[in-house]
């Protein structure tokens, strides 16, 4: 199968490349810059594209080119730094900008190309260098206000340079750009299909594990039940899926587990009740990074201890998907800045007993869901709220007690409840969730005085997850939420609301 090879240069927006060409059908994986070609290679790419970077090309050490983009003679599109990069391998000439172009821009084209016919558009600019003098071969596709070459191509080799970000929503008819450079330049199929997905995981499952036995650890949430799902299909009888009741869970959520993998789909599920584990290792510590080592090493060793009655198991399979990854930066993503450890990447501790299968670990969380229903998972699982891995352990800030825990939950589940009794859960609020702080404050219930903590109300729109804007609820309805969640749940004492966008917040607190 073709597919395209984006090299990433460390742009946060490295990600959304490969999503936005996924959500045509267009297989792509997202590399380091500095990957060796055999790697790329296994995936045949007909095309490469180059992301953006927070570098200069101008500057000592900056990320170059690999060796074998050139001399492929397949197509190329660079991106931001990587259009400038392209300039700077081909002998054009990049300089500082005097005025630096970050957020929109108009975008005028000159030359009408197939990746960018004539007409003005709005497009994405994120960046301080620019294009002064381009390379042998090129002409000028395109300019904005402040850059005069704001896209350029050889269409003879079949290079072409953007200096906006096609992959952000907020650049017009963006993916059909990208869209179009890998149909009809690079000449690639568009038929990753959620059947594909899933028979290459379940090959993948297949090669890595062979005739060994594995576990699946499931959390209750979207990524791991799929995870267990897809293996299952690989693996039958060797697998065994294990959930652990760490007490850091929603309200029904060991039920619907155990109904959707043991009975739905027959998968062997031993349930480990480890609440008091959990919640003593936890006790005294607020630091989110230190709660998401602690928890991540604890579900390790709990399976560790679930499965030495077991036949021998020499495989872990876990529901990473690429979020995870981005914001963990793990180590393939150097350029980048550490947004916050997951407990599947960088929370695990360095004496694994198991070797990690994650079959999920490029796909975004649409790819998960869809692969989910392809699999006849109940479509009940596969669209429910996202769920952090550490559980209400992160929903708490401060310290994790059983009292605080029976809070978040109890409001969380107001919250839920309400908003889709309103119609408004899935769409347009995408994920819906309650924090609770350790802030209190003075109130008057019944005439008597109260010094209760606070709940925030977090429920964001999105399309991908890796950014969101904060949902607007009417707000007769948060009234409503505001008073249920007073009224029933002891403790809070005061609701307010989160309007932050991600970036530069994210989704969830911790």
């Amino acid at each position: 199968m073709d597919s395209i090879a984006v090299l990433d240069f460390g742009s946060q927006y490295s990600q959304l490349i490969a999503r936005r060409l996924r959500e045509v059908s267009i297989y792509c994986e997202l590399f380091p810059h500095d990957t060796a070609y055999e790697q790329v290679e296994r995936i045949h790419p007909a095309g490469f594209i180059l992301s953006g970077g927070p570098a200069s090309v101008l500057a000592a050490g900056a990320p170059r080119l690999p060796d074998y983009v050139l001399p492929s003679g397949k197509p190329i599109l660079g991106i931001c730094y990587g259009m400038q990069l392209l300039a700077y391998h081909l002998n054009g000439r990049v300089i500082t900008s005097a005025r630096r172009e970050y957020g929109y821009a108009q975008l005028h084209v000159q030359h009408a190309s197939p990746l960018l016919p004539e007409g003005t558009r709005t497009v994405w600019m994120s960046h301080g260098d620019r294009i002064d003098r381009m390379p042998p071969g090129f002409s000028t596709l395109a300019s904005t206000p402040n850059s005069p070459i704001a896209g350029m191509g050889d269409p003879d080799r079949k290079y072409y340079g953007l200096q906006f970000h096609p992959e952000v929503h907020h650049t017009q008819n963006g993916t059909t750009i990208l869209e179009t450079f890998a149909t009809d330049l690079c000449g690639i199929k568009p038929d990753w299909t959620p059947r594909r997905m899933v028979d290459q995981a379940i090959s993948d499952i297949r090669s890595q594990v062979g005739n060994n036995r594995a576990v699946v650890g499931v959390s209750g949430g979207v990524d791991s039940s799929v995870a267990a799902a897809i293996s299952y299909q690989a693996l039958g009888d060797r697998l065994t899926a294990v959930f652990v009741d760490n007490g850091l869970l929603r309200i029904g959520e060991r039920e619907l587990v155990q109904s959707a993998l043991a009975e739905t789909l027959q998968i062997p599920l031993v349930v480990v009740d480890a609440a008091e584990t959990f919640l003593k290792a936890l006790k005294g510590v607020t630091d989110p990074e230190t709660k998401r080592r602690i928890i991540g090493e604890h579900f390790i060793r709990t399976f560790e201890d679930a499965v030495r009655n077991m036949e021998p198991v020499d495989f872990l399979v876990q529901g990473t998907i690429y979020p995870d990854v981005v914001e963990s930066s793990a180590p393939d993503r150097s350029q980048a800045a550490r947004i916050k450890t997951h407990h599947n990447v960088g929370g695990l501790p360095e004496d694994l007993s198991f070797k990690l299968v994650e079959p999920l670990r490029y796909l975004f969380k649409d790819e998960v869901r869809k692969a989910g229903l392809e699999l006849g998972l109940p479509a009940s699982l596969v669209n429910r709220q996202p769920f952090p891995g550490p559980g209400l352990a992160v929903r708490c800030l401060g310290e994790v007690t059983d009292e605080r825990l029976e809070r978040v939950r109890q409001a969380d589940a107001i919250f839920i409840e309400e908003l889709t009794s309103a119609g408004l859960l899935g769409n347009p609020v995408a994920q819906a969730l309650v924090t609770l702080l350790p802030v209190r404050s003075v109130g008057v219930m019944g005439d008597q005085r109260t010094y209760g903590e606070a709940a925030v109300l977090r429920a964001v729109t999105t399309e991908d997850f890796m950014t969101a804007d904060w949902a607007r609820i009417p707000h007769d309805l948060l009234g409503k939420i505001s008073t249920r969640i007073v009224n029933e749940v002891e403790g809070i004492n005061r609701v307010v609301l989160d309007l932050t966008s991600k970036p530069p917040g994210t989704i969830e607190w911790e």
